[in-house]
């Protein structure tokens, strides 16, 4: 009997990755989810995707803390061993992260270094770490932003650390390319979730996002897992190297 593939969501208790976890669940995949403070969020996760008849758990991760991720592993492989029966991975999707709206003449290096932390060295490292846990033929998939395309003042340090991760993305594509390990990135518009202070619920941003965008509204967190799980099935499996916008249309 083929066994089930596995994947495992940083950030997944709530917004973008609670519908990431449950849309992959979906696909029949079992799911991991890291949380940063709320676990009980976390945990109503993990009931939903055993819901959709796969197994899952949680475990607390703060992405931006590099010094913590060895101990994180040695949680997630007794994880992977007592509740799934499993020693490896098959995807691992980057989502974790914070906003920031600061301009350019107002950001500290406080600021820089916050977002460096969680959007860039976490993500490095992580998926560094992850490397040996990963089977052959799987992915990874790094969440960026449609702010790498098009620009709007204030967002210059959390978007110039996405434009990184979508380089190193390309660069993992190519490294791991002869273990069949696919890297792409999914790049979110605006989204109406509690991301950023849920700015994007704001009525008169939510004008604003609708009247730029072709399709003439705000991004909803369905809009977006449905196509994370997707690059999860063997139905992406020659998507490699990729950026895929998902926008709506957003200032084309």
């Amino acid at each position: 009997m083929t066994q089930r593939k596995i994947a495992l969501i940083t950030g997944g208790s709530r917004g973008l990755g609670r519908d990431m976890a449950i849309n992959i669940a979906k696909k029949g995949l079992d799911v991991v989810i890291t949380y940063h403070t709320n676990q009980t969020a976390a945990n109503e996760v993990v009931s939903e995707i055993k819901k959709a008849g796969s197994n899952g758990f949680a475990l607390q991760l703060d992405t931006s803390n590099v010094a913590s991720f060895d101990s994180f592993f040695s949680e997630l492989k007794s994880g992977l061993k007592t509740e799934i029966n499993r020693e490896h991975l098959d995807f691992l999707i980057n989502n974790a992260g914070t906003g920031l709206a600061s301009l350019i003449k107002e950001t500290t290096e406080a600021n820089f270094d916050a977002m460096l932390n969680i959007h860039m060295k976490g993500v490095y490292f992580l998926s560094q770490k992850a490397l040996p846990l990963l089977n052959d033929d799987g992915g990874i998939i790094n969440i960026s932003s449609g702010l790498t395309r098009f620009s709007f003042p204030g967002m210059s340090v959390y978007a110039s650390m996405k434009g990184a991760i979508e380089v190193f993305t390309r660069y993992l594509a190519k490294e791991l390319g002869e273990r069949g390990i696919k890297a792409n990135v999914v790049a979110p518009g605006a989204i109406a979730t509690d991301f950023a202070g849920g700015s994007n619920r704001n009525e008169e941003k939510v004008r604003l996002i609708s009247s730029i965008t072709t399709l003439g509204r705000v991004g909803v967190t369905e809009d977006i897992g449905s196509i994370v799980a997707f690059l999860c099935t063997e139905d992406a499996r020659w998507i490699n190297g990729q950026r895929i916008e998902a926008s709506g249309g957003m200032l084309l």
